[in-house]
């Protein structure tokens, strides 16, 4: 057994040379490395992976390649609650203990990093495939379910901490990276990980937009649209309590070396949060349970989801709280939405907003239409070819509106510069990406979307009559509704939260 400190790190002084991970023996319990009875699946669905998951994020996001991804291709800061149900779906498959599940979602992740290259804004490049850049990203998962234990008073014990950490190579092995990229004992792993955050951390935009901006501008989940004021007074709340609670559990040193404030009484905050958010987990089981709260988050009204009218009936409570809370509170964060400028329809900048802008950065680049072809390729879970089929399609419009919008030649399509031209986007590569979509979508080619396959891409039911072929979701109203919802900027209860919502 390793000698350790309770939280599985060396004791100060301790020479790690002498440590080593100890190895599964001849006489030893085995453990699996995935599915039930592993370390992970144990965590999987603490609810103290909330704060744990939060702040592994500011640690990836400090590694200067990963925060200059993070900045020019994610959605993390206009789709949060998207991302984080992906992130959780993502888990599930591979940690999961079906390895075919596994072997496609680590090939999915590989096509999906190896499209994650460039120049940050300091020209510095960053690609996600880099082995030593995904190392990182789970080593921080790693030992923040390490410290989230410790901080909530409950350290695991140094067994578990070994397996957990043998769990993480085996993950980053599933992926298909060298087993060097990682150090091959739990000794050897936390000179690693002082070393990278004493020498390779920074603090990166990405970084202060996560603790800064994200926090105190986080949309309303689904589940809560329509009370903007209610939203807005308890995000004014814990929004700089999140904040807070991240900064004071960062590593002390770097702290210091990225100037991060530590508020007074930040980290009696964070240990109360983190030992109140453990207490969930005596709740009885299944009321925590990570992808169900994912999944409730991301329910849209007007879902056919058993678990609507429950939601539907806790939405009317919170509407009489909110008509309250206007009441006692005349001046609210946030207005009351107005009314749309016509039925059904959204305005130039809501929609550019909204729908064009996946980023949230404020222009429409590649990255934007990118983002919406991966998440139509996450949800239908396509393979190569069909994915590649979808991406060049996306690419195709880009260019198209590049070309139609881009009056000031700087690469990228200004909200303003898409208001001036006020364009009716329903152009030749629209077209064919709606074709691409629907091809992708009708999974056994019959040229007509069953209720399986409208499920698959929308998460809803289909509303429309299948045993009637008159009625069947043809190629030509598919794409006519694309079309309708894209370049009419019409509203549409399936298109909204697959695009649109948070």
């Amino acid at each position: 057994m390793t000698l350790s400190n309770a939280d599985g790190r060396r004791p100060s002084g301790h020479d790690a040379r002498d440590e080593r991970t100890s190895e599964t023996g001849s006489g030893a319990e085995q453990h699996p490395s995935f599915g039930p009875g592993s370390q992970f699946d144990q965590l999987f669905n603490d609810p103290r992976w909330a704060l744990a998951m939060v702040r592994a994020t500011v640690l990836e996001a400090a590694h200067p390649q990963i925060g200059g991804a993070l900045i020019d291709n994610s959605t993390f800061v206009a789709h949060p609650w998207r991302r984080l149900r992906n992130t959780f779906l993502s888990l599930q498959r591979m940690f999961g203990a079906d390895d075919h599940v596994r072997a496609r979602e680590a090939a999915r992740l590989n096509r999906l990093h190896a499209r994650l290259n460039g120049v940050d804004a300091q020209n510095r490049p960053y690609d996600a495939m880099d082995p030593g850049v995904r190392a990182w990203v789970v080593a921080t998962l790693f030992e923040s379910a390490v410290t989230m234990c410790r901080l909530s008073g409950q350290p695991m014990q140094p067994d578990a901490v070994e397996r957990l950490y043998g769990e993480f190579r085996a993950y980053l092995a599933a992926l298909g990276d060298e087993a060097g990229q990682l150090p091959p004992t739990l000794g050897e792993f936390w000179s690693y990980y002082d070393r990278m955050v004493e020498e390779e951390l920074e603090n990166t935009e990405a970084m202060r937009v996560i603790l800064y901006k994200l926090f105190d501008h986080l949309p309303a989940p689904p589940l809560l649209h329509g009370l903007p004021t209610l939203w807005a007074a308890g995000r004014a709340v814990a929004g700089p309590a999140i904040g807070a609670i991240t900064v004071a559990s960062l590593p002390e040193s770097f702290r210091r070396r990225a100037g991060l404030p530590e508020l007074p009484g930040a980290q009696t905050l964070m240990q109360g949060a983190y030992l109140a958010v453990g207490l969930a987990r005596f709740l009885p089981d299944g009321w925590v349970k990570a992808q169900n709260i994912a999944d409730l988050l991301a329910l849209s009204p007007g879902s056919d989801d058993p678990r609507a009218r429950t939601v539907e009936a806790l939405r009317e409570q919170m509407q009489r709280a909110g008509a309250l809370l206007r009441l006692i509170t005349p001046s609210v964060p946030e207005p009351e939405p107005a009314a749309p400028p016509s039925a059904g329809r959204r305005g130039t900048e809501e929609f550019f907003r909204d729908v064009l802008d996946q980023t949230g950065d404020g222009h429409l680049t590649w990255p934007d239409l990118a983002a919406m072809a991966r998440e139509l390729s996450s949800r239908l879970d396509l393979d190569e070819p069909e994915e590649t089929r979808l991406y060049d399609a996306f690419a195709a419009w880009w260019r198209e509106l590049q070309t139609a919008l881009d009056t000031d030649g700087d690469g990228r399509v200004s909200a303003e510069e898409f208001a001036a031209a006020a364009p009716t986007l329903a152009g030749p590569a629209l077209i064919r990406a709606a074709e691409v979509l629907f091809d992708v979508t009708d999974k056994d080619g019959d040229q007509r979307i069953d209720a399986a396959e409208y499920r698959a891409l929308f998460r809803t039911g289909f509303h429309r009559d299948t045993t009637a072929d008159t009625a069947a979701y043809t190629r030509g109203a598919f794409v006519q509704d694309f079309l309708t919802f894209m370049a009419g900027r019409q509203r549409s209860t399936p298109y909204d939260p697959l695009f649109a919502d948070a």
